[in-house]
C-alpha cells in the first residue's frame, strides 16, 4: 500500500519577518521594565535633568575622582546583560541564558557602546550552542559526575564565546551600527526622515512592526540617547496620533458597528496603547493607511523640526509612557507631534470616508479576523471591535492560549454528573479527531484553578468560573451531550495543536451567537464523536488521578457496584420534573447510597442550574456542599415513555448521580455514549427488560 505523503504549506516571507520580529520583542518587552527605570533615572538625573545629581548622572567628579552614576553602567551592562540572558533562557532555559550573557560580556567590552544588537545576537547563540553541546554527552555522564560536567562545560564554552564575541561579534556590530547611524543621520540631515512612514505605517498593521521597532530602531534609540540625551527614534513607531486620528475619523464619519466601536477603541489605543486595536478600520478601508502614513510623517516631521525626543522606549505606545519618557527639553515637541499626527490623520481619513462608499458594520468582523490572521494568533483587544471577545464563546469570556491546548476542564456545580457526561463525549470527538493526549477532566467550580487552558460550562455558571480561571478560554453551553460549541472546542484543539498553527483565544463565534442549542431528539452521530472508543480520564480536582477506563466496572469482583437491577425502572410513575427528582433520588436512597438530604440537596441544584442534558436525558444530582450526605457511589436510571416537561424540554430518561471520587464515572461515561447515538437512544427506548438496559451501558449484573 502506497504512503501518502502531505506536503507542508509554504510559509510566507511576512510570516517568517513576523516571527523573527516576536523573537526580538520576547528579549526585549520583559526587560521593558529595566529601560523604564534607566529612562526615568536618565531624565531625572543627568546634567541636563530635571534634578542633576552628579553620583547618579554619571557627571562630574567627587573627591578628584570622575563619577560614574547609573545611567551609564545601566545602558552598557545591565540592559544588554538582561536581553542576552532572556534570549538564551528562551532557546535554552536557565543554562542557555548564563551562557549567552557570558558571551555577550565579550561584544559589550570589545565594542565599548551598548550592544543591543550584540545581546540579541549572542544571547539565542549562547542558548543554542549549548544546547548542541548539552547534547553530545546527554546520558552518557556517569552518575555523581553531572554537576561537575554541567558547571564546567558552560564555564569553559562561555568563556570560548565572550572570545568570540571580543574578537568576532564585536566588530561586526560596531559596524553595523556606525553604518545605520549614520543613515538615519543621513535622513535626519536631509530632512527625509518622515519619509520612514511609508514603511513603518503598513508595518505596524502588517504587525511587522516589532522587527522593525526592536531590531533597529530600539537599539539605535538607546544609543543615540546616551550621546545626545534624547533620540527621536522612539517615537517614530509609537505615535499613538496617527492610529488616533482614524479612529477620530470613524466616531464623526462611520456607520453601524464601527462608528459604535470606535469610542472604546480610542481609549484602549491612546491611553492604553495598545495600537493593534485600530488596525481592523484600516483593513476595512485599506486607502485609510495613507492617512497613518500622513499621520506618521507629521508626527516626525513635526519631532524633527523642533528637536524633540524620548530618553527611552515608550511601551506600550500610550501617551502616558509617550510622557513619561519624554525629554525635559522636549515636552512641546513631542505633545504637538502627538496632536498634529491625529489631525493629519483624522483629516485624510475623513476625507477617505466622506468621499468612498463602504458598509463598515458589515466588514468590522471580517476585518477583525482578516487582522488576527495576520497577526498570527487572536487578538487580545477584538471584543472591543466585535462585541463577543473574538474568540470567546458566548456567554463566555476571553483568555489568550500562550501554546497548544493540552488541557480541558468541564465544571459544574458538583462536578460529579454533568461536568463528567460532557467530558466523556467531547474527550471522544478529540480522540476521534486524532488528538489522544489532550487531557479532558471535570471539576467542581468551586475546585478549578487557573491550571487549565479551556473551561466549559453551563451557561448559568460561566459568571462563577471566570475568576478562578482568568486565563483559560470559556466557552458557555447549555446541552452537555451534542452543543455546537464541542466542534469549535475540536477544531481549536486541531488548530492550536498542529505544527505551524495558529496560537488562538478561541474560534470567532460572532456576536449574538447563542451558547450552545437545546437539543429536542438525540444527538446526532457526529456529536458522538463516531467510532471513537473509550473515554480516556475524567478526574476533577476533587477526584483521584485514575482513568475512567482503569476503574473497574461495576458488577466485577471486588468493585463497587455502581449500577444496580434494583436502581433500573422501565416505567417511571412521575409527570412532572421535582417528582422525577424525587423518584430518582429514592432509588439512590434505597440503595443506601445516599441520606434524605441529598435529595434535597438534588432539587437545589436544579433550581440553580438545569441538569438537562439533551437527547431526552437529565441527570440530577446535588450541590457541591452536599457531598457529606453521599455515603457511596450510586447511579440509578428511570425510563419515562410518555415524557415529562423539564423547564421546558422533554425529557424521557433520568440519572441520578451520587458520586465519590471516581467510582461512578465508568458508567457515566457509558451512558454518555449511549445518549450520543441514535441507534442507541432508540435501542434504549425500545428496551423491554432491564438487561437490556444494563447491556447497553456495558454492565450486566447477575
Amino acid at each position: 500500500m502506497a504512503t501518502e505523503t502531505v506536503a507542508k504549506p509554504r510559509t510566507s516571507a511576512r510570516v517568517h519577518v513576523q516571527k523573527f520580529g516576536t523573537f526580538l520583542s520576547g528579549m526585549i518587552m520583559p526587560n521593558i521594565g529595566a529601560f523604564i527605570a534607566w529612562g526615568l533615572i536618565t531624565a531625572l538625573f543627568i546634567e541636563k535633568g530635571w534634578f542633576p545629581v552628579p553620583q547618579l548622572g554619571g557627571f562630574g567628579e567627587t573627591d578628584g575622582v570622575a563619577n560614574t552614576g547609573l545611567v551609564g553602567p545601566m545602558i552598557t551592562y545591565l540592559l544588554p546583560l538582561l536581553i542576552a540572558y532572556t534570549g538564551g533562557r528562551m532557546v535554552y532555559d536557565v543554562r542557555g541564558g548564563v551562557v549567552g550573557a557570558i558571551g555577550t560580556m565579550g561584544v559589550i567590552v570589545g565594542a565599548g557602546i551598548p550592544m543591543f544588537i550584540g545581546a540579541m545576537i549572542m544571547g539565542p547563540l549562547g542558548g543554542w550552542t549549548m544546547k548542541k553541546i548539552d547534547s553530545i554527552w546527554d546520558g552518557k555522564i556517569r552518575p555523581g559526575f553531572e554537576m561537575l560536567v554541567n558547571n564546567f562545560s558552560a564555564g569553559i564554552w562561555g568563556a570560548l564565546l565572550a572570545m568570540l564575541g571580543f574578537y568576532g561579534i564585536a566588530p561586526l556590530v560596531s559596524a553595523f551600527s556606525t553604518g545605520a547611524g549614520n543613515v538615519v543621520q543621513f535622513l535626519v540631515d536631509n530632512g527625509l526622515l518622515p519619509l520612514t512612514s511609508i514603511f513603518i505605517e503598513p508595518a505596524k498593521v502588517l504587525f511587522l512592526n516589532n522587527a522593525i521597532n526592536h531590531g533597529v530602531l530600539t537599539p539605535l534609540g538607546v544609543q543615540q540617547s546616551l550621546e545626545q540625551g534624547k533620540s527621536i527614534l522612539f517615537l517614530l513607531e509609537a505615535n499613538p496620533g496617527p492610529g488616533f486620528g482614524i479612529l477620530l475619523a470613524y466616531m464623526v464619519f462611520g456607520r453601524g458597528a464601527a462608528k459604535a466601536s470606535a469610542p472604546g477603541a480610542a481609549i484602549i489605543h491612546f491611553l492604553g496603547g495598545i495600537h493593534e486595536i485600530y488596525f481592523p478600520y484600516v483593513l476595512m478601508r485599506p486607502l485609510l493607511i495613507l492617512a497613518a502614513i500622513a499621520g506618521g510623517m507629521t508626527g516626525i516631521a513635526t519631532l524633527a523640526i523642533t528637536g524633540a525626543g524620548l530618553v527611552a522606549p515608550a511601551a506600550p505606545g500610550s501617551i502616558f509612557a509617550v510622557l513619561a519618557q519624554t525629554s525635559r527639553d522636549s515636552y512641546i515637541g513631542v505633545i504637538l507631534a502627538v496632536l498634529l499626527a491625529t489631525a493629519a490623520s483624522f483629516l485624510v481619513a475623513s476625507v477617505i470616508m466622506k468621499t468612498t462608499k463602504h458598509s463598515d458594520e458589515v466588514d468590522l468582523n471580517d476585518a477583525t479576523s482578516r487582522m488576527e490572521q495576520m497577526k498570527g494568533k487572536k487578538s487580545s483587544v477584538a471584543s472591543t471591535l466585535t462585541g463577543t471577545g473574538a474568540g470567546a464563546a458566548a456567554g463566555g469570556g476571553v483568555g489568550v492560549l500562550a501554546g497548544p491546548v493540552r488541557n480541558i476542564v468541564f465544571a459544574c456545580d458538583a462536578g460529579m454528573g454533568s461536568s463528567a457526561m460532557g467530558a466523556s463525549v467531547l474527550r471522544n470527538k478529540i480522540k476521534a479527531a486524532g488528538f489522544p493526549d489532550v487531557k479532558v477532566t471535570n471539576a467542581a467550580i468551586a475546585n478549578l484553578s487557573d491550571t487549565y487552558d479551556v473551561v466549559i460550562t453551563h451557561q448559568d455558571l460561566t459568571e462563577r468560573a471566570k475568576p478562578a480561571t482568568s486565563s483559560a478560554v470559556h466557552y458557555s453551553v447549555d446541552n452537555f451531550m451534542s452543543s455546537p460549541r464541542y466542534d469549535e472546542i475540536v477544531e481549536l484543539v486541531r488548530e492550536s495543536n498542529t505544527e505551524g498553527a495558529v496560537t488562538a483565544e478561541g474560534p470567532d463565534t460572532g456576536a449574538g451567537t447563542p451558547g450552545g442549542a437545546s437539543a429536542s431528539g438525540p444527538a446526532t452521530a457526529a456529536a458522538a464523536g463516531a467510532g471513537a472508543g473509550a473515554a480516556a480520564a475524567s478526574h476533577g480536582a476533587h477526584a483521584a488521578d485514575a482513568p475512567v477506563d482503569a476503574a473497574p466496572a461495576a458488577g466485577t469482583a471486588g468493585a463497587p457496584e455502581i449500577l444496580a437491577r434494583e436502581s433500573v425502572v422501565l416505567d417511571g410513575s412521575a409527570t412532572t420534573r421535582d417528582a422525577a427528582i424525587d423518584e430518582a433520588g429514592r432509588l439512590l436512597l434505597a440503595r443506601g447510597a445516599v441520606d434524605e438530604g441529598y435529595i434535597a440537596a438534588m432539587h437545589e441544584r436544579e433550581e440553580s442550574v438545569s441538569t438537562y442534558m439533551g437527547s431526552f436525558l437529565a441527570i440530577p444530582h446535588g450541590t457541591n456542599a452536599a457531598k457529606d450526605h453521599i455515603r457511596k457511589s450510586a447511579v440509578s436510571v428511570i425510563r419515562y415513555p410518555q415524557g415529562i416537561d423539564w423547564n421546558g424540554k422533554q425529557v424521557k430518561f433520568v440519572v441520578g448521580v451520587a458520586g465519590v471520587n471516581n467510582e461512578h464515572l465508568h458508567i457515566l461515561s457509558s451512558i454518555a455514549k449511549v445518549f450520543t447515538s441514535k441507534e442507541q437512544v432508540a435501542r434504549l427506548e425500545a428496551a423491554t427488560s432491564v438487561d437490556e438496559v444494563l447491556e447497553l451501558f456495558g454492565k450486566v449484573n447477575a
